[in-house]
C-alpha cells in the first residue's frame, strides 16, 4: 500500500480533503462543539493510515500540497480586517494591549508548566509557539532548536480546543463585547479558533483574524526572548 501511495501524486490530498468533508458533514447534522470537523478528519486519517498500514512519510509525501496552502489562508484574514478597519481605528490601543496580554499569558503559561513539569529546553521552546498559526509557529520552533512535528501537533490541539470551547468560555468569563470575544479566540487559537470567531459575527471575526496577525509577530519576538529563560 505504500508503494501505491509513493506513486499516487494526490492520494493523501484526497484521503486528507475526505475526512475532512465527513468532519462537515458530522459537525452539520449534530452541531455538538466537540464534532470539530478538523479533530474529526485527523482521527479519520490516521485511522486509515492505520487499518492500512501506511507510513506517515508516504502520505505525507502526496499530502504535502496542502501545507502550501496554510500561508495564502492565513494572508486571506485580512478582508474581514479592512471591513472593520473603522473600528480598528477607533479602538486601536485597547486592541493592542488586548493582544500583547494574550501573547504574555500564552508565552508565561508555558515557561511556568515547563518549570513545573522539568521539561527540556528542546520540549519548552517546541510548545512556546503553542498558541500562532501553523506557518509562523513551525518556523518559530525549528529557528529556536524545537521538535516541528510536535509543533505542529500542539498548533493543532490548542486551535481545536479553542474552537470547541470558545463559545462556552466567552458564557462562563462574561464576555459579551465582540471585540474582546474575537481578540481572545485569535489570540489564544489562531485560524482554527478563527473559523468559529467568524460563525459568531463580522466583528468577532475580524478582530480574531487581526489577533492572529499581530499575536503571531509578538510571539516570534516574545519566543526568542522567553526561551533564554529556560
Amino acid at each position: 500500500m505504500n508503494g501505491f501511495f509513493l506513486e499516487s501524486a494526490t492520494l493523501g490530498v484526497v484521503i486528507s480533503l475526505a475526512g475532512y468533508s465527513v468532519g462537515t458533514a458530522v459537525k452539520k447534522k449534530w452541531k455538538l462543539p466537540i464534532l470539530n470537523p478538523l479533530l474529526i478528519a485527523i482521527v479519520l486519517v490516521v485511522a486509515f493510515l492505520a487499518l492500512f498500514k501506511i507510513d506517515y512519510e508516504a502520505y505525507n509525501s502526496s499530502a504535502k500540497y496542502l501545507s502550501y496552502l496554510l500561508t495564502p489562508a492565513t494572508v486571506s484574514l485580512a478582508i474581514p480586517l479592512y471591513q472593520q478597519i473603522e473600528l480598528l481605528k477607533k479602538h486601536g490601543a485597547a486592541i493592542c494591549i488586548g493582544i500583547l496580554s494574550g501573547v504574555l499569558t500564552s508565552l508565561v503559561s508555558v515557561l511556568a508548566l515547563a518549570f513545573i513539569f522539568r521539561l527540556t529546553h528542546e520540549e519548552y521552546v517546541t510548545l512556546l509557539p503553542k498558541s500562532i498559526t501553523t506557518a509562523i509557529g513551525m518556523g518559530v520552533s525549528e529557528e529556536l532548536g524545537g521538535y516541528v512535528v510536535i509543533t505542529t501537533a500542539v498548533i493543532i490541539i490548542t486551535g481545536v480546543f479553542g474552537n470547541m470551547a470558545a463559545e462556552t468560555l466567552c458564557r462562563v468569563f462574561g464576555i459579551k463585547h465582540a471585540i474582546s470575544k474575537g481578540l481572545a479566540i485569535g489570540t489564544a487559537s489562531h485560524a482554527v479558533g478563527t473559523a468559529k470567531a467568524m460563525e459568531m459575527g463580522k466583528i468577532e471575526g475580524a478582530m480574531s483574524s487581526l489577533a492572529i496577525v499581530v499575536s503571531g509577530l509578538c510571539t516570534v519576538a516574545g519566543a526568542a526572548v522567553f526561551a533564554s529563560f529556560l
